[in-house]
C-alpha cells in the first residue's frame, strides 16, 4: 500500500520529495532521462501527468508542456506503455495526474485496471469530486489503487474531513488558491492552513503549488510529510535541458 511505503520512509526522512512530471515532453527519451536524475537524486515518489489540452488545474509552464507533448504526438495508450517501462525499471511508487475526461474516454474501469497492471499505485485527477467518482472510486478499490484528493486553503474544515473519507495514500494540499506555477508566499499563514489539513486526517499531507527551492523544503519540514517540486523541473528543463535536474533535485535537501 502506498500510505504504508510512505510511513516508512517518514521513519528514515523528515520529509518525503515528491516531483511531476509531463510524459512526452520535451519527448518520451527525454522523459525517460528525467525519471532517471529524479530517482538517482533521491526523489521518493513521482507523478506522471497524462497530457491533456485543458489542465484547469495547471500554470503556463505546465500547460505549454502540455501542448507541446500533444504535438509530439503524445496519446494515452502511448503514456501507460511509458509508465509500464517506468514502473519496472525503478523502485519508487509512481503515480498518474491528469483529468477526468481521459479516464472518462478511456472507460474508468479499464483506466483503472490498465494502472494495476502497469504498476502504477495510485492517481491524482483533481477535477474530479467524490460525488461524481462513484465508477472512479470503486474502481480503484477493486485494485488496490489510491485515490488522492485535494485540499485548498478555502476548503472548510468540514469538507476536509469529507474528502480524507474518501482518499487514500496521501493528501494533496495546494498552497494557495490559484493554478500551478505561481508564487507562493510560505509563512504562518501556510502553518494554519497545514493544522487544519492536519486535523481532518491522518494520511500523509503532500503540500504542492510554488515549492521551488531548497528553503521551501526547509519551511515545510516538520509540517507537511511530502513536498511536491512540479513546476520548477519543468522550467529548468525548458530553460537549460535535462541536464539540470539532477543537481537541483540533490540541492532540495542540501
Amino acid at each position: 500500500m502506498l500510505e504504508t511505503y510512505l510511513k516508512k520512509k517518514l521513519e528514515e526522512k523528515s520529509i518525503l520529495l515528491m516531483t511531476h512530471i509531463v510524459l512526452g515532453y520535451p519527448t518520451f527519451e527525454d522523459s525517460f532521462k528525467i525519471i532517471e536524475k529524479m530517482v538517482k537524486a533521491g526523489v521518493d515518489l513521482m507523478e506522471l501527468q497524462i497530457p491533456f489540452s485543458e489542465p484547469i488545474a495547471d500554470g503556463p509552464v505546465i500547460l505549454r508542456a502540455n501542448q507541446k507533448s500533444l504535438a509530439s504526438g503524445s496519446r494515452v495508450k502511448k503514456c501507460l506503455d511509458f509508465a509500464e517501462k517506468i514502473t519496472g525499471e525503478f523502485n519508487i511508487p509512481f503515480l498518474f495526474m491528469t483529468y477526468y475526461n481521459i479516464l472518462f474516454k478511456f472507460g474508468v474501469d479499464t483506466f483503472a485496471l490498465e494502472m494495476k497492471k502497469r504498476g502504477l499505485k495510485g492517481a491524482i485527477v483533481p477535477d474530479l469530486p467524490p460525488e461524481e467518482g462513484k465508477d472512479y472510486l470503486e474502481a480503484m478499490e477493486q485494485h488496490s489503487l489510491a485515490p488522492i484528493f485535494i485540499f485548498s486553503p478555502t476548503t472548510p474544515d468540514e469538507r476536509m474531513t469529507y474528502l480524507a473519507q474518501f482518499g487514500k495514500g496521501f493528501i494533496y494540499c495546494v498552497a494557495r488558491k490559484g493554478v500551478t506555477g505561481a508564487q507562493t508566499t510560505f509563512s504562518e499563514h501556510l502553518d494554519a492552513y497545514l493544522d487544519r489539513c492536519r486535523n481532518a486526517t491522518n494520511l500523509p499531507l503532500a503540500l504542492g503549488f510554488g515549492v521551488k527551492e531548497k528553503a521551501d523544503v526547509d519551511f515545510l519540514t516538520g509540517k507537511a510529510d511530502i513536498a511536491v517540486i512540479g513546476t520548477q523541473t519543468i522550467r529548468l528543463v525548458e530553460e537549460n535541458g535535462v541536464g539540470a535536474v539532477g543537481e537541483f533535485i540533490r540541492g532540495l535537501r542540501g
